[in-house]
């Protein structure tokens, strides 16, 4: 079985073609709200060039999967995610069996049989596309072309580690009871990792890396007045300012972007047009997770905004 392409359905090499140079995928993330700066729009745009996955590095909160999310939106392609997590298999992530509709089948052949079943046939009518439920990685496999998220492969273990490296190198995997299954067009793969743990050096070489930093003060302006039209030049700057001082501090989890975004975004529920201390300290749950994080900076709130 290989993966289907609809007749006139774009190709990962007419996408490609599209985009000329890292300026113009910058352009084309930018239109979906994603500012990616010249080392990033580089990377991405090798990674469709030499079609290879991208390997994306760093804190949380830097932008990291919202890329994925971006260059599916950018490009018109479909996005498949795999949220990995502390003992993933490669069953989880690839394929299961519907049993209980094969239950109803083998019932519903043998009431047609008169409750004569033969057992060899029986099995063959199980273990066919009917009855297979695709898992993220067996979707991508099937879905030409689309983009593949692998969202946080440091929480996966080496077991699932080394099944990933094998499916990258070939795009292709095998299904006992099924058969081989083939991407016609391999997918454009992004990997995620917040560095919780090393990943293997041999994943790595199968992929173009970069590492994302949280975005500067001005970037950071740049990135909440887009993602929230309401937002005036001042609170902007203001939430930016602060955001960028609590990452500074010795916090448990630094805020990202997501949390600049939610920040700005409750104030604005608040009708502020300004941040100051005093609505710092009622609202900094939307910054903050972690209650020492919370003692720490409420400590040092008039600091903070003098």
């Amino acid at each position: 079985m290989t993966g289907a392409t609809t007749p006139g359905s774009p190709t990962i090499g007419s996408v490609t073609e599209s985009l000329v140079s890292p300026e113009e995928l910058t352009a084309a993330l930018d239109a979906t709200g994603y500012l990616a700066d010249e080392g990033l729009a580089t990377a991405g745009f090798l990674a469709l060039r030499l079609r290879r996955p991208l390997f994306c590095e760093g804190e949380p909160g830097t932008g990291k999967t919202s890329l994925a999310l971006a260059l599916s939106a950018a490009l018109d392609l479909p996005l498949v995610r795999l949220q990995c997590h502390e003992g993933i298999d490669a069953a989880q992530a690839l394929y299961e069996w519907d049993f209980p509709r094969q239950l109803l089948h083998l019932r519903a052949l043998e009431a047609a049989d008169g409750g004569r079943l033969d057992a060899e046939t029986a099995e063959r009518s199980l273990y066919t596309e009917r009855f297979l439920l695709a898992r993220p990685l067996l979707q991508a496999l099937t879905t030409a072309p689309c983009v593949l998220l692998v969202d946080e492969i440091d929480r996966a273990d080496d077991e699932f580690e080394a099944f990933l490296l094998q499916l990258l190198d070939e795009y292709t995997v095998t299904i006992p009871e099924y058969g081989e299954v083939r991407a016609e067009q391999p997918p454009l793969v992004v990997l995620t990792s917040n560095r919780t743990r090393e990943v293997h050096d041999a994943l790595k070489r199968r992929c173009l890396y970069h590492w994302l930093e949280h975005p500067d003060l001005a970037r950071e302006i740049t990135i909440l007045r887009r993602r929230i039209p309401g937002i005036g030049e001042t609170l902007a700057r203001q939430v930016a300012d602060a955001v960028h001082r609590l990452r500074a501090m010795d916090l448990l989890k630094p805020p990202g972007v997501a949390e600049s975004l939610d920040w700005a975004r409750a104030l604005l529920a608040l009708d502020r047009d300004e941040l100051d201390a005093a609505t710092a300290a009622r609202t900094l749950g939307a910054v903050l997770k972690y209650s020492e994080d919370m003692d720490r900076v409420r400590a040092k709130l008039d600091t903070l905004f003098s």
